[in-house]
């Protein structure tokens, strides 16, 4: 079996601190979601993504190495002014987060600037999000994904659904408001279960058509109203392969910002192995195969998909590391290996 979930103790963290910085980070955090002004002062000195059509800003180092680039509101400012674009656009920013310095770290849409304008003032190039979490590492990698999700939320929300008003958001843009219906809007996230099915010695992973070529992951699919998270999962696994779950064991969670911002919650589901024919939803589905341990793992080392001599990629690879379908395979590949 999977090993049992392990409970970090306060010694075990990384930081001597962490406690007291944490709290201290949130609670300034919240105080600029709520306070207007502490939140544009904030602005003036903090750090700005920049995107372009919702495609974030990233930068080639002389390594070959890809990161955020991170720019100061007086350098975004400076851009705008050189391309003649709004000079408030800059006091759309989002607020995404605070870094451990408690410096506020804002997201923008530039779409209205002319992309090449802006990577040639910027050195950077703007990189669609699926490639681009190929690209990052770290903390970077969620950290571009919340700003695209929040700018994203507010560019399909700006009218109330009830009246059809437009909303006003606040200065963080932590919410929008309609001021004739009093009805407040917060950012959502859509809860998906995803599940890796393992009848014991193999694990079953599936593609969708859309997913990259030679791509497969975990099985995975948005919860029902009035449903739990064990209800959900018994049901997608039934419905897209026909199989029978017996026992859930949680992994984890994770936003993901597709399609419209998600909230994966990530758990490992076993069948009988007695019980693996699978019937496949094609609908929904592409392609469901069993893969082997030894197939796993030479597809999770497998960092960016190659290419072969006609420019195709593999035949069989997983989700980039950020994905938490990423670690529910690799979860499942290390149980296996203390089991040989």
């Amino acid at each position: 079996m999977l090993q049992p979930l392990r409970i970090l103790s306060r010694s075990s963290w990384t930081l001597s601190r962490s406690c007291s910085s944490y709290v201290a980070r949130m609670r300034h955090l919240n105080k600029l979601k709520e306070d207007d002004n502490a939140c544009r002062v904030a602005l003036q000195s903090g750090n700005i993504f920049l995107y372009h059509k919702l495609a974030p800003l990233l930068q080639r180092t002389k390594s070959g190495i890809f990161q955020l680039q991170i720019l100061q509101t007086s350098e975004v400012d400076a851009i705008l002014e050189k391309l003649g674009g709004d000079k408030e656009m800059v006091k759309e920013s989002i607020l995404i987060t605070c870094n451990e310095q408690n410096q506020a770290q804002f997201s923008l849409d530039v779409g209205e600037l002319e992309q090449g304008a802006v990577e040639e003032l910027c050195g950077g190039n703007f990189i669609d999000l699926r490639k681009a979490f190929f690209l990052l590492h770290g903390p970077e990698a969620p950290l571009v994904a919340r700003g695209q999700a929040l700018l994203r939320w507010h560019q399909s929300n700006g009218f109330c659904s009830a009246t059809g008003q437009p909303t006003q958001r606040n200065q963080s843009g932590s919410q929008r408001v309609c001021h004739r219906s009093g009805i407040t809007y917060y950012p959502k996230m859509a809860p998906v279960a995803i599940v890796l099915v393992s009848d014991g010695k193999r694990c079953l992973l599936g593609r969708q058509s859309s997913f990259p070529r030679g791509m497969y992951s975990a099985l995975a699919g948005f919860c029902d109203m009035g449903e739990n998270l064990e209800e959900t999962l018994r049901r997608e696994v039934a419905e897209e392969v026909g199989l029978e779950v017996e026992s859930i064991q949680y992994s984890g969670s994770q936003h993901w910002p597709f399609p419209q911002s998600s909230f994966m919650v990530a758990c490992h589901a076993f069948v009988n192995p007695d019980k693996t024919q699978l019937s496949v939803d094609e609908l929904e589905l592409e392609d469901v195969r069993w893969f082997t341990l030894d197939e796993v793992t030479a597809a999770l080392k497998i960092k960016t998909p190659p290419r072969n001599p006609k420019g195709e990629p593999p035949t069989f690879w997983v989700p980039p590391s950020y994905a938490i379908a990423n670690r529910l395979i690799r979860e499942w590949a290390a149980n296996q290996q203390l089991k040989s």
